[in-house]
């Protein structure tokens, strides 16, 4: 008679990691940033989408309201006490996809009223088409203070459909050169998901703007963004106080260091800031319900703050 043996899958998260906010598994004191200047506040509209993809860091889908939508006063309230204490010059909407609050082109309006740079992500499919007269009418008033980032995950139809389904390519590409010939300030989200070098990424990508009259250079870094792959169950290294000198890296090049998030969770009277736009529901990252209690630092206790942040270079805001 035989017995199986099981084998610690060595990819898999040692769960003893990253759970003290203060000390690794091994001990060693773990890395904080602290919050330097707000330069970029983020409202997550609400976890609804109209895809579910096949990697999604926040599985939105169209039944995932896990976050609740934010209402346009609420997003209002917030704007008005980042007026008045605040230095910030980018407000940031991302999902979900944005276009599918019903508030989203007052919320828009609040924002670039005020003055503000306002970045969008969105997948540029029918949501965004159904409020098409809107956005052209936004975009008539306050230019290219505006601008909408399209998640285009892969240069080739065939790739992007392995993440974003059947069809959702041509969807895409629709409302996307509609943005172009409509003379919007367009980025791309891309993804490192193919596992080309980044030569070839944005090689491929030029090609398709090019063909298709995408203003967009793929050789800009702020222009195609690049986005490293994240997975909250990898055997990713905490990263410790030591880890900037080792690494080169300045905990001020970070997120969490320029950046906070508005979020409304399920079953919330009222919305809550969290670090940034990567932790949208881990309790522990809940900073309060306004920013003033969201000055402290961030401790570095979350599988993204060291594969997506620290080690893979990656940031959400357009500066």
């Amino acid at each position: 008679m035989s017995s199986a043996v099981t084998e610690k899958d060595p990819l898999a998260l040692d769960r003893g990691k990253f759970d003290d906010p203060s000390r690794t598994k091994g001990g060693q004191p773990r890395a904080a940033v602290a919050l330097n200047k707000l330069e970029t506040l983020w409202f997550n509209t609400g976890t609804l989408c109209n895809l579910t993809c096949s990697n999604c860091y926040i599985e939105s889908s169209p039944t995932n309201d896990r976050l609740s939508y934010l209402s346009a006063l609420e997003v209002g309230a917030m704007l008005d006490e980042l007026q008045s204490d605040w230095q910030a010059h980018e407000i940031g909407f991302t999902g979900g996809e944005p276009f599918m609050n019903p508030d989203i082109l007052a919320m828009l309006a609040d924002a670039l009223g005020r003055g503000y740079r306002v970045l969008v992500l969105t997948n540029a499919m029918r949501p965004m088409m159904k409020l098409s007269d809107g956005l052209l009418s936004l975009h008539q008033q306050y230019g290219a203070q505006l601008c909408l980032r399209v998640s285009v995950d892969h240069y080739a139809r065939d790739v992007h459909e392995l993440e974003r389904g059947a069809h959702g390519w041509d969807r895409m590409m629709g409302g996307l050169v509609w943005l172009a010939r409509n003379k919007f300030n367009i980025n791309i989200a891309g993804r490192t998901l193919s596992g080309e070098d980044e030569e070839h990424l944005r090689d491929g990508y030029g090609k398709l703007f090019a063909q298709h009259g995408v203003p967009v250079d793929a050789g800009n870094q702020g222009e195609l963004v690049l986005f490293p792959e994240m997975d909250e169950n990898l055997n990713v290294p905490e990263i410790t106080t030591a880890c900037w000198g080792i690494l080169n890296v300045s905990p001020d090049a970070m997120m969490c260091a320029t950046s906070r998030m508005v979020v409304k969770h399920k079953g919330d009277g009222a919305p809550t800031v969290m670090p940034c736009t990567l932790l949208p529901y881990d309790g522990r990252f809940r900073m309060g319900a306004t920013l003033a209690a969201a000055k402290g630092p961030v401790p570095l206790n979350h599988p993204h703050c060291a594969q997506f942040c620290v080690l893979g270079g990656g940031s959400c805001s357009a500066a």
